[in-house]
């Protein structure tokens, strides 16, 4: 029995197509004449900071095919929203290469590929309302996602292949390991978020920026337990905190999320902030 089940197993393997002539088509190509298209995408990073052994390892480029409509069943699946995976669920499906672990990818390589993802699928036009910095009016703008300048990585790990950097605070003057928040990082981060807003346990104080230093320090000179590192930080003085977390917005690769405006009101040209609403991937028709 187990013998008949393992041939007829074979009968879809790469072995039986060769002995048995079996052969795959690929429908829309073959049936409607459509090529889906695929398209390289640089990494910020350059791939420098991953394993040796990562499909990611020095990868100054990933190749992505198009967003279809089975990429739309992702966005609007409501179990994925809910768990907070639908962008990496997202990602997984375009990346050509199932090899790339996009959980441990940082996420300005994923927004990278992200922004690449939403021109194949509606273009590089996006539409968003947006604040006038000068007169405080909002107005809809229309912003090319293809003209955003990808901000590479310009300072070198602690070792290669490996997403650690050194930082000295200049108030404390402890040498300081940290990584850039990743995929994954980035969904701890929001769940425990969430489960403070419906605990209450931050007595209305928001920790967004403590919590993320804790992901993303490694090591307070020779101190690595996460609890020491967590107290550490609470207490640390605001100068190392802000220059700290400078530091690392100023070195993180990535997509620039910033283009200019031309206010309808004050008229004047301005340059601002895009914001990542509903209408990323789900623009007006």
């Amino acid at each position: 029995m187990a013998s008949k089940k393992r041939d007829a197993n074979e009968v879809f393997g790469a072995k039986a197509a060769a002995k048995k002539g079996f052969q795959t088509r690929d429908v829309m190509r073959d049936d409607f004449g459509i090529e889906t298209p695929v398209e390289a995408v640089p990494l910020p990073s350059e791939g420098k900071i991953y394993p040796v052994d990562s499909a990611s390892h020095n990868q100054e480029m990933i190749e992505i095919r198009a967003m279809t409509a089975r990429e739309e069943d992702i966005l609007t699946s409501r179990a994925l929203i809910k768990k907070g995976t639908v962008i990496s669920r997202l990602l997984k499906s375009c990346i050509v290469d199932k090899n790339v672990d996009v959980d441990s990818m940082i996420s300005g390589d994923r927004n990278a590929i992200m922004t690449a993802v939403r021109i194949t699928g509606y273009g590089a036009d996006y539409t968003a309302e947006v604040e006038c910095p000068d007169c405080g009016e909002r107005s809809k703008q229309t912003f090319n996602l293809s003209e955003l300048p990808i901000k590479r990585l310009e300072i070198d790990p602690v070792e290669p292949g490996e997403n650690l950097f050194e930082f000295e605070l200049p108030a404390t003057k402890k040498t300081v390991q940290f990584k850039f928040l990743t995929g994954k990082d980035e969904q701890n981060i929001a769940v425990e978020s969430e489960r403070r807003k419906k605990k209450r346990l931050s007595g209305g104080v928001d920790n967004l920026i403590t919590n993320r230093l804790v992901y993303a320090i490694v090591s307070v000179g020779d101190v690595t337990d996460k609890t020491k590192i967590r107290t550490f930080i609470g207490n640390m003085p605001a100068r190392d905190s802000r220059v700290l977390r400078k530091y690392m917005d100023d070195n993180e690769p990535g997509v620039e999320m910033k283009a200019w405006m031309d206010c309808t009101s004050c008229f004047e040209s301005s340059e601002v902030n895009l914001p990542i609403g509903v209408s990323f991937f789900w623009p007006d028709a």
